[in-house]
C-alpha cells in the first residue's frame, strides 16, 4: 500500500519499486549508499489482500504516562511563523515569506495587511500533485529549490504542488529528543524511520550517530531525501534509503529478525495503494503499532507516533500507545505538537503524538 503523506493535507500518489540485495559494506566511507525498491514479483497480478494481523491485549502493568505534554517550537532564525488567522498562515523558510492555507487559523490575523502583502511565494487551489496546486509569487519568481537549515543541518526547501515545502518544522522537537537519547546511549543505535518524506529526522539520527533505515513509498521523496543527505554534507552516513510501502516493509523485518532500537512512523489518515489496497488509520494503526514494537530490539530507546489530520483526541492514540507497550515498563509521553506564533503569541497546533519512552 502506498504510504500517502496523508491529508497532512496531501493527496500525493507514492509509487512502488524493487528491492535489491544490499552488500554489508554498502556504508563504506565516500560509497553513498544505494536506494532500495522493494515490489511484488508478479506486478501484472492481482495482489491478494493481506491477512489482517491477529491482535491480543499484551499482558502486564501498563507504561507510565505523562500527559498532555504540549511540545512547542518558538520562532528562531531559520524559520517563524509569523502570523495566522482567517484560515491562513504566515511563514518565513530562510529568506522568504510564505502564505499556506491552515484551516485551524480560525481566529483573526494580528499583523497588518501590508505585512501579509510581502509574501515571496503563496500557495493556492487544490492539493494534488498531478492537479491544479498552484504557487504564486507576487515579486520575483523563484526556483523550485532553496536553500535552508536546521539547527546547523543543511537542506532544501521545494515549492511543491501538493502544499508542502519539503519539510515539517514542528516536528523538531522530536528530532531533538531523538538526538538526545541517541547521545545518552552510547553504544551503536539503529533508528527505523518509516513514513520517512525527504529525510531530516533521518539526517539529525544520523549526525547523532545513529545508523538510520528510512522508509518511503514514494520514489520522489526518497530523491528529494537524498539531496537534502548531499547538501548536508552527510553522504558518509550511515542511512539506508527504501522505496517500499511502510507495513510491508517493517512485515519483512519482523519475519527476518531485523531489529531496531528507535522506530519513527508518520502514517497517513488515509491512503490507497498502487493496487487498490486501503489504508485507514484507525482501521489499521492497531496493527502497524504493534508491529513496530515485534521489531524493537532487547534494549529499546523510544517509539514515536505522530499523527496529522485526523479527527480524534489525542487521548485515543495514547491509550494504544500503553496498551500495545504493556510490560516494557516505561513512559508514555503524548500530547500535540505546537508552532509558538511570533506576531501575538498565539499557539497553532500541527499534529498529535504518543510516544513511548524506555
Amino acid at each position: 500500500m502506498k504510504s500517502f503523506r496523508d491529508k497532512r493535507r496531501d493527496n500525493r500518489p507514492r509509487p512502488g519499486g524493487t528491492e535489491q540485495p544490499r552488500p554489508r559494506d554498502a556504508f563504506a566511507a565516500g560509497r553513498p549508499p544505494p536506494v532500495e525498491r522493494h515490489e511484488s514479483k508478479s506486478p501484472d497480478r492481482q495482489e491478494q489482500k493481506p491477512t489482517p494481523r491477529v491482535l491480543a491485549r499484551r499482558d502486564g502493568p501498563l507504561p507510565a504516562e505523562r500527559l498532555p505534554l504540549i511540545l512547542e517550537v518558538a520562532p528562531n532564525a531559520d524559520y517563524a511563523l509569523l502570523d495566522s488567522g482567517a484560515g491562513e498562515k504566515l511563514e518565513q523558510y530562510g529568506p522568504y515569506r510564505i502564505v499556506r492555507p491552515e484551516g485551524q487559523a480560525i481566529w483573526q490575523r494580528a499583523l497588518p495587511a501590508k505585512e501579509w502583502e510581502r509574501a515571496d511565494a503563496i500557495f493556492t487551489g487544490d492539493t494534488d500533485e498531478e492537479g491544479i496546486g498552484r504557487w504564486r509569487f507576487p515579486k520575483t519568481p523563484l526556483g523550485e529549490t532553496w536553500p535552508m537549515k536546521h539547527d546547523g543541518i543543511d537542506y532544501l526547501g521545494r515549492f511543491t504542488s501538493f502544499r508542502h515545502v519539503g519539510v515539517f518544522p514542528e516536528q523538531a522537537s522530536h528530532w531533538d529528543h531523538m538526538a538526545g537519547l541517541i547521545a545518552a546511549a552510547r553504544r551503536p543505535v539503529k533508528v527505523l524511520n518509516l513514513f520517512g518524506y525527504t529525510g531530516l529526522a533521518s539526517l539529525v539520527a544520523a549526525r547523532a550517530g545513529a545508523e538510520v533505515t528510512h522508509v518511503d513509498a514514494s520514489k520522489k521523496a526518497i530523491g528529494w531525501a537524498r539531496e537534502n543527505q548531499e547538501m548536508a554534507g552527510l553522504s558518509d552516513k550511515p542511512i539506508r534509503w527504501i522505496v517500499e510501502d511502510a507495513v510491508k516493509f517493517a512485515e519483512r523485518e519482523e519475519r527476518r529478525g531485523s531489529r531496531y532500537d528507535i522506530v519513527l512512523f508518520d502514517p497517513p489518515a488515509y491512503g490507497r495503494g498502487p493496487k487498490g489496497e486501503v489504508w485507514q488509520l484507525f482501521e489499521d494503526l492497531p496493527g502497524l503499532t504493534d508491529l513496530c514494537r515485534s521489531i524493537l530490539t532487547p534494549k529499546p530507546l523510544a517509539v514515536v507516533l505522530t499523527a496529522y489530520s485526523i479527527r480524534a483526541s489525542f487521548f485515543a492514540i495514547h491509550a494504544l500507545m500503553r496498551d500495545t507497550f504493556a510490560g516494557m515498563g516505561g513512559t508514555v509521553e503524548s500530547g500535540e505538537l505546537i508552532i509558538r506564533e511570533k506576531s501575538a503569541g498565539r499557539a497553532l497546533s500541527t499534529s498529535l503524538f504518543s510516544r513511548w519512552v524506555a
